[in-house]
């Protein structure tokens, strides 16, 4: 068990590494090419944010494990709403300003939506995830016109350009841009592999196991990246950095799975996960509407919190108990 264990540790550290210098890099050729900072933060950040649960989540489908990639993709939009938004709106409250996060907001709740309906027969098959990854080219397109049409006026667009990086030289960022693809292969292989094992070790299935350490694993830069944006002021950085990950983990992520080892739903991921997914999404969205002021104060973040560690001992108690059939 202890190898698996340090496997698990060294993938998420080399994970984490290695999305930052991916991330790093492509949002500096871009910024090289002349492309603005909100289109730049909208699409490449956005997907790069999602490159850590991308690669695990195709890593685990080709290695015969679609349960995990499906548990990595479901779990990390939870983690991405109860955790990350919750313990940042603990720290510091969130206010909302910009009208592209309004407008990123609805479109995930169509895609969070419309990711049940393809999977409520129980069966995650190619042609889902031939529709969802169609659905990853209509959001492209749909964030890269939001992008083109606001290049300034709007708040999202200061904060990306303020954390963007400036003055690397394009063949430097192709460089980290490379090296950090090729760390977030074989990390994801590494912390699949660990990840695996452990399943194995405890009588656990994959899916526990994607919910849980690698959701939430793959989930800790970004809660790292939102709290130090919030206390920066950039409370729509934060904000749409959740939003947009969670559009390309349901989009690029569960696509996967389905292209590349369609399998059948455990009926736990229709009954409990999903619906879970869908009321933690649902949540925020509600609290801006209601609240005049746009705001996600500390009360309603620990309630986010609150929600998602009663989802985790909930996945507990249905281990403990299959375990026990």
């Amino acid at each position: 068990m202890l190898l698996p264990s340090l496997a698990i540790l060294a993938g998420f550290a080399f994970l984490i590494w290695g999305a930052d210098r991916f991330v790093l890099g492509a949002a500096a050729i871009a910024r090289n090419l002349g492309v603005s900072p909100l289109l730049i933060g909208l699409t490449v950040v956005g997907f790069g944010t999602s490159a850590p649960e991308v690669l695990v989540a195709g890593t685990a489908a080709l290695q015969g494990n679609p349960g995990l990639a499906v548990g990595n993709a479901i779990g990390s939009n939870i983690a991405n709403i109860g955790l990350i938004l919750g313990a940042t709106a603990l720290v510091t409250p969130l206010l909302v300003h910009s009208d592209t996060v309004r407008k990123e907001y609805p479109l995930l709740m169509v895609i969070s939506f419309a990711s049940l309906l393809l999977v409520i027969d129980g069966n995650l098959s190619r042609v889902d995830g031939l529709i969802l990854l169609g659905g990853l080219v209509v959001a492209l397109i749909f964030l890269v016109r939001i992008g083109l049409a606001r290049k300034a006026g709007d708040p999202l667009t200061d904060e990306f350009d303020a954390e963007i990086p400036t003055g690397i030289p394009t063949g430097r960022a192709l460089l980290w841009f490379l090296v950090g693809l090729v760390v977030l292969i074989a990390s994801s292989k590494l912390l699949v592999w660990g990840a695996v094992d452990t399943a194995r070790y405890f009588g656990v299935s994959d899916l526990v196991i994607g919910l849980t350490i690698v959701a939430i694993g793959t989930s800790l830069p970004e809660l790292a990246a939102a709290i130090a944006s919030a206390l920066k002021g950039e409370h729509d950085l934060a904000i749409g950095n959740v939003i947009g990950s969670n559009i390309y983990n349901l989009l690029a992520v569960l696509s996967l799975p389905g292209l590349l080892a369609p399998t059948a739903l455990a009926p736990e991921v229709i009954n409990r996960d999903m619906p879970t997914m869908l009321v933690l999404t649902t949540l925020p969205l509600a609290i801006l509407l209601i609240n005049r002021q746009q705001k996600i104060n500390r009360i309603e973040g620990a309630l986010l919190l609150l929600a998602f560690i009663a989802y985790q001992g909930w996945i507990y108690l249905d281990a403990v108990e299959g375990m026990h059939a």
